[in-house]
């Protein structure tokens, strides 16, 4: 990344990444990291807050680890606590937790659905409030940022708990926004198709007849590098005037969505044929 930290104006800010111990959560933590901010780094695996706390410190920043359950509301609130009292008042709140599954919707139980719901929705929902509780209450601006997922745009088959939790979240995302402005600006990124730990980059992938070569106009999935620049973007004063908003980062997955037919074969030359 080039550039300074005052470009983006988060100098000296204190950050707290809910899901920070790995792939997307990590990635944005260490671009945050890198413009100047201190680093709370929550996660529901102790050792692996840690260990990516570690990591962070030495790469020179200031950062700590600690372990929680962000679907529930009091450890949610004592991981805030832990965190303004080892780094000062938090200015930025990023949220990257979520979980989904595949499961023909006429077998979702209530315990399904409430799972996918309380991961994808409801963990949103409590950490961004204890943020915006003491944002609001010292009258310090603040930034608010979800992981959302092109689920929220789009739908599939199989897959209407996750769908509806990231739709539901973009509006969180807006009555939120609403809400708590002018102070605080709250704002999502939604991900395309992601290489992760749990999603690895295949050989096939290369392959020209890949579903992702042919699906998405950059012809890759995106790296979790390229979701942590977009929570840089919206958490900085880059993006002073933007809020309520759900930003896709997916190679332009959705602006292709609807027809699988590779760029190449619709040049007009090729139709001519």
């Amino acid at each position: 990344m080039t550039g300074t930290p005052d470009m983006f104006g988060l100098g000296g800010k204190t950050a707290i990444i809910w899901g920070g111990g790995q792939g997307m959560g990590e990635s944005s933590a260490l671009y945050l990291g890198r413009a100047g901010c201190r680093l709370a780094i929550v996660d529901m695996n102790e050792s692996r807050a840690e260990e990516a706390a570690a990591r962070l410190v030495a790469e020179g920043f200031d950062a700590i680890g600690l372990a929680a359950d962000i679907t529930n509301e009091g450890e949610v609130e004592r991981a805030t606590e832990q965190a303004e009292a080892a780094l000062g008042p938090i200015d930025i709140m990023v949220t990257i937790v979520g979980a989904s599954s595949w499961k023909p919707l006429l077998d979702v139980t209530d315990e399904d659905w409430s799972r996918e719901l309380d991961l994808n929705l409801k963990s949103v929902l409590y950490s961004a409030r204890s943020a915006a509780r003491r944002m609001l209450a010292s009258g310090r601006k603040g930034t608010i940022i979800a992981i959302n997922s092109v689920s929220g745009l789009t739908s599939a088959p199989f897959h209407a708990p996750y769908g509806a939790a990231k739709a539901g979240l973009m509006n969180l995302v807006r009555s939120m926004a609403v809400e708590w402005g002018p102070d605080i600006r709250v704002n999502a990124v939604a991900p395309g198709t992601i290489v992760t730990q749990r999603l690895p980059k295949q050989a096939s992938e290369d392959d020209p007849s890949s579903p992702f070569r042919r699906r998405i106009p950059l012809q890759r999935r995106g790296t979790t590098d390229e979701i942590g620049k977009g929570v840089l973007f919206l958490a900085s004063d880059l993006a002073s005037y933007v809020t309520g908003q759900t930003l896709p980062v997916d190679g332009g997955w959705m602006a292709a969505w609807l027809f699988d037919v590779p760029t190449e074969a619709s040049r007009p030359s090729k139709l001519a044929e």
